[in-house]
């Protein structure tokens, strides 16, 4: 029987960003160059999971608030875009390749989460076909690239959970949360609007399209501050803003909920907003003119600083780039 380690290949490489360890540390470097840390150390973070060329600026807001001497363990959670998942599965491999280094996943965590019995087992190709997960292994091994031999991570793919089901992951989850060697990734971009995504909410009120989505994206914002998961929950009732992370971010939001409990106080705060281009009015024919835009949101939380957070917005209106 063969002791080699199952590897999951950086099946995005050369595709989503740089299969070029060389070019993609340079890139990830100029990002960062260009970011604040102004909240260390973080306890937790939602960044992106775009294709760089889209979303690597905004994420560097995020990962430069990690610092890699208190950080000995990290959580991915991402959302399952590929197969129907109603709950939380964990992945076959040992190790995750990245173009840098590969990263190593924490057996004895993942071994204490299959004894629940509240996870499944998605295959190495479910694995490697999803993404959310894997746009976060090259800046988790960038961030903690100083204590690169220290750390290992824990990647949870998130199915379409029920209300139910975030307060019972984030319930468990919680314990890990609390603990300061712990970092949260919670993998999200933030509204995909247009005919692809089968949502084109627009508030005539606010003016152009890129305001409407602004105005939309702000509410959401605003309530994920609160760290209430209920608020959210009813927001994304209310508008059903295509938010892909909504589920990792409901058990990170039911986590610090359990957290409170015993007296943990977190905060949330953004960083700032930002737009990469704006659309002309919401006409129908300007619709389909314009073929699309995204919209970044830097933003920052803590423990008192619990960690920072990037929103990315794709706007489709009837491109389809990948």
């Amino acid at each position: 029987m063969s002791n080699r380690p199952v590897c999951r290949e950086a099946s995005h490489a050369g595709s989503w960003y740089s299969a070029s360890g060389s070019q993609l540390n340079a890139q990830l470097e100029g990002w960062l160059s260009k970011a604040e840390s102004s909240i260390r150390p973080a306890r937790a973070i939602i960044a992106p999971h775009a294709g760089y060329t889209y979303c690597g600026a905004c994420a560097a807001h995020a990962y430069k608030q990690v610092d890699p001497s208190v950080t000995r363990r990290v959580f991915i959670l991402g959302p399952s875009h590929h197969v129907p998942l109603s709950r939380c599965a964990l992945s076959p491999a040992d190790v995750y390749r990245t173009p840098l280094y590969d990263l190593r996943i924490d057996q004895k965590v993942y071994s204490d989460l299959w004894k629940t019995g509240l996870f499944e087992r998605m295959s190495i190709q479910t694995d490697e076909d999803e993404h959310s997960i894997e746009m976060h292994l090259p800046y988790t091994a960038k961030a903690m690239e100083s204590h690169k031999d220290e750390f290992s991570i824990v990647p949870v793919l998130v199915g379409a959970l029920s209300e139910s089901r975030e307060q019972e992951y984030g319930k468990l989850l919680s314990k890990y949360l609390a603990d300061p060697s712990n970092l949260f990734i919670i993998s999200s971009d933030f509204c995909h609007w247009g005919q692809r995504f089968r949502y084109t909410y627009y508030d005539e009120a606010q003016g152009e399209i890129y305001r409407s989505i602004e105005h939309l994206d702000r509410m959401g914002m605003g309530i994920i501050e609160q760290l209430d998961p209920m608020s959210f929950t009813n927001y994304l009732k209310k508008y059903r803003n295509t938010i892909c992370g909504r589920h990792p971010i409901g058990v990170l939001l039911n986590a610090v909920a359990e957290l409170r409990k015993s007296g943990l106080e977190m905060n949330f705060s953004f960083l700032n907003y930002a737009q990469s281009s704006s659309t002309v009015k919401a006409s129908p024919k300007a619709r389909q003119r314009k073929p699309w835009i995204h919209v970044t949101k830097p933003v920052k939380c803590s423990e008192k600083h619990l960690g920072s957070a990037v929103f990315f917005s794709f706007v489709y209106l009837h491109s389809e780039l990948f």
